[in-house]
């Protein structure tokens, strides 16, 4: 299909362009394809400018009709000139909210069929924007605020650059008709109210370029965040020790307390590595932190939020003798907890009572 010459075509085909030269070149991908006007434009500039396309459309099934729109993006996606293109339905849980669910499941799909292609994304500058003010108002760090990258294998984002404007206008000039979820006009969500309330007030407020703003701001602390994890890495390495002695025979003293405890797939308690206090305590407060993220995200911590990473820096910066610190992860009958024990930190596994 040839596009036609206009500013919102060229806008999206020369992001998707710069994508596919800056990660490998002209290949095979998938595209996720929810209907929508961001992933019908990323759907039509990816054929032009990756190579073969197959299109999935993940059918959340939380709407009524939403088969119906999923055919219709499949019809729309070969239209466009896609090699293939699917629907993959799928069930959604409840946990974490429908929102963290419904993604949740849409990603397992997406890399179900990806047979190792890259899987391109709709992402636009907008949703960046979005998710940079998000992060800013949990408080969670720099991390928080760094926005989506474009290249998170599998995951490829390469309309970070454009604004969601240039996808509608997109759609328009081929004459196609994206799809309007209802849930991007529901205020019941706090993205959508971020989306329609709080960016064009700060937009009418500061006169403009707020989400051009937002987005370099992330952009910067994801270059300084890739230097600080090169040093957070250097201070793990260090830092690692292994709390259990060895016997003369070389097999790992266990203690009796511990013995039946085990954190997630079954691992012995005793064999988590732990990390000196001593090393930790001498890193400056920022690198100390990011290392003992990174070394918590290892030993099968999730959701790992600011309020926990203060309060286990304390265990090293801080100690008057405070127990504990509970953390999301473990399994069905054990939680895990981050003690301070023998001058080091370890991540135990303790009975859910």
């Amino acid at each position: 299909m040839r596009l036609p010459e206009t500013a919102a075509v060229l806008a999206v085909r020369r992001g998707v362009r710069e994508w596919v030269a800056a990660h490998g070149g002209r290949g095979p991908v998938v595209v996720g394809l929810s209907g929508g006007a961001d992933s019908l434009a990323l759907v039509a500039a990816a054929v032009v400018e990756a190579g073969a396309v197959t299109a999935v459309v993940v059918d959340h099934r939380l709407q009524e009709g939403s088969a119906a729109v999923a055919d219709r993006a499949v019809e729309q996606a070969m239209g466009l000139g896609c090699v293939g293109a699917m629907v993959v339905p799928v069930e959604v849980g409840r946990a974490g909210g429908v929102e963290a669910a419904a993604r949740a499941a849409r990603y397992a799909a997406l890399g179900s069929v990806r047979d190792g292609r890259p899987v391109l994304l709709g992402h636009t500058l907008d949703d960046q924007a979005e998710t940079v003010l998000l992060g800013l108002a949990r408080g969670s760090g720099g991390r928080s605020i760094q926005g989506m990258v474009a290249w998170n294998a599998p995951w490829g984002r390469p309309l970070l650059g454009v604004r969601r404007a240039h996808t509608v206008r997109m759609c328009t000039d081929l004459g196609i008709e994206p799809w309007d979820d209802p849930h991007n006009v529901d205020l019941r969500y706090t993205r959508v109210r971020v989306r329609n309330e709080v960016l064009p007030l700060l937009e009418d407020v500061l006169g403009g370029g707020v989400a051009q703003a937002l987005v370099r701001t992330a952009e910067q602390l994801r270059a300084d965040g890739a230097v600080l994890d090169v040093y957070a890495a250097e201070l793990l390495r260090n830092a690692r020790s292994h709390r259990a002695s060895a016997r003369p025979d070389g097999a790992v003293a266990r203690r009796p307390d511990l013995d039946d405890r085990s954190g997630s797939g079954g691992r012995d308690d005793t064999d988590r590595p732990t990390l000196s206090i001593e090393i930790l305590a001498t890193a400056p407060p920022a690198l100390r932190r990011r290392a003992v993220r990174a070394w918590l995200a290892d030993e099968g911590v999730s959701g790992l939020m600011n309020a926990h990473l203060q309060a286990i820096d304390e265990l090293v910066s801080n100690w008057h003798g405070q127990g504990g610190v509970a953390v999301a992860g473990g399994s069905r009958d054990h939680r895990l907890v981050v003690t301070r024990e023998h001058g080091t930190l370890a991540v135990r596994a303790q009975p859910r009572i």
